[in-house]
């Protein structure tokens, strides 16, 4: 491992509590797609089961920011151990009212309590936050590596749910996906050690982290680069279909998670200077750039080269936002605003997928390829109109504080000026 990725694990504790979240995670690539495979076995009705994956996801949206919101005020262990109970018997729940062939309302009410499963990446980077609070170098290639994760999650959970559900019994994939989120959040909160300290109560101001101007805009970012996310997936797959090879869609998926693995690995060790709100606008324009040679691939293996060179541009925009958050966010509601950056994604990813899926149908799977393109020109569009509330805002000088230029600047950082 280079140099600065073992730097950072020299402190007590950050193994431990990195490779419980790398376990923690491996349900968010593997709950959506193995209820979607675990469904169309059981029942061949493939809009019954991209219905139940966008509830599940919607849900998420709207429940994790309120789970993080107790986690600021009361810490990760009071909270986190009883929502991941209340998801268990919600996804135990929901596998045996599909085994059984239950109403399908019933699926439905499952599926939305589901939804309580936390937002385990933001739990894991507010503990890198709190460790390296002042060490930009250290928190950006924690951030990193964290996305490396993020990325390997996705590379090896779609494989692993679908290879289970398909090879072995339908409910293998969302069930392998249930004992990974029981072992990764039991574990990461029997580390009181590195748990960061809830806030008082009075450092919590009156309502939500998205009252921050600069989150609003990532948020909003956000869900235009979740669509590209949901976009590609379900193209991808009709794409693979189409040319006669639809069992590889998920190696040339992988393949899209690992360009933005090996992008991850390079720019946390990278050093570099000036404020990241401008690394974060090139890296959504690169974002919507990369999608415009998905529009004239012909063959999987071209496709395969195309997803990977856009993956490129991913993992430091994810890093790079989550340097934005802990700026623009107060301390007392870090982990709340952390996930809603993920909350955003989430949404962008069932609008995507809806709208990837319905112009496949009525124009094909090439065509299809249009709406991540779009929703990569609505981020960037987004981003440009944004970026005044994500620099750094200068404070108002004070009747005798020295002129412009005579000491440095003041900015505005956790909604405390900070020299």
């Amino acid at each position: 491992m280079p140099s600065p990725y073992r730097a950072i694990f020299g402190r007590p504790g950050t193994k431990s509590f990195s490779a419980a979240g790398l376990l923690g995670r491996m349900t968010l690539s593997m709950m959506g797609i193995g209820i979607v495979t675990m469904i169309s076995q059981l029942t061949g009705r493939y809009g019954l089961a991209g219905m139940l994956s966008a509830t599940i996801a919607l849900s998420a949206a709207a429940i994790g920011p309120q789970i993080s919101r107790l986690v600021d005020r009361h810490g990760q262990r009071r909270v986190l151990r009883p929502a991941t109970l209340f998801a268990l018997v919600a996804v135990a729940g929901l596998l045996l009212s599909a085994q059984q062939r239950w109403a399908d309302w019933t699926l439905f009410v499952f599926a939305a309590c589901v939804g309580c499963v936390p937002s385990v990446g933001s739990m894991v980077r507010a503990r890198w936050a709190e460790i390296y609070r002042g060490s930009p170098r250290e928190l950006h290639t924690a951030y990193s590596w964290e996305s490396i994760v993020d990325e390997m999650c996705f590379i090896f959970g779609p494989i692993l749910s679908i290879g289970l559900s398909t090879a072995w019994f339908p409910e293998a994939g969302p069930l392998l996906a249930a004992f990974f989120l029981a072992a990764g959040v039991f574990w990461l909160t029997a580390q009181r050690r590195t748990e960061p300290m809830p806030h008082p109560r009075e450092h919590h101001t009156k309502g939500s982290a998205l009252r921050s101007r600069g989150l609003q805009v990532l948020v909003l970012t956000f869900v235009a680069t979740g669509a590209i996310f949901g976009a590609v997936d379900v193209v991808t797959v009709a794409f693979a279909e189409e040319v006669g090879h639809k069992s590889a869609a998920s190696l040339v998926l992988a393949v899209y998670a690992l360009g933005s693995c090996v992008a991850g690995a390079v720019f946390g060790l990278l050093h570099l200077n000036g404020h990241p709100s401008r690394r974060w606008v090139v890296g959504v324009c690169a974002m919507a750039v990369s999608m415009v040679p998905l529009q004239l691939v012909g063959s999987l293996p071209l496709l395969a080269i195309a997803l990977f060179v856009a993956g490129l541009s991913v993992a430091p925009t994810m890093v790079t936002t989550m340097a934005l958050v802990e700026e623009h966010v107060p301390q007392a509601k870090l982990t709340e605003g952390m996930t809603w950056t993920s909350t955003g994604l989430a949404v962008g990813v069932a609008l995507g997928s809806a709208a990837g899926g319905w112009v496949v149908d009525a124009f094909g799977a090439a065509r299809g390829y249009l709406v991540p393109g779009t929703a990569g020109v609505l981020a960037a569009l987004v981003a440009f109109a944004g970026y005044r509330r994500l620099r750094p805002q200068p404070t108002p000088r004070e009747p005798g504080a020295p002129v412009a230029g005579s000491a440095p600047a003041t900015v505005q950082r956790n909604n405390e000026p900070v020299r």
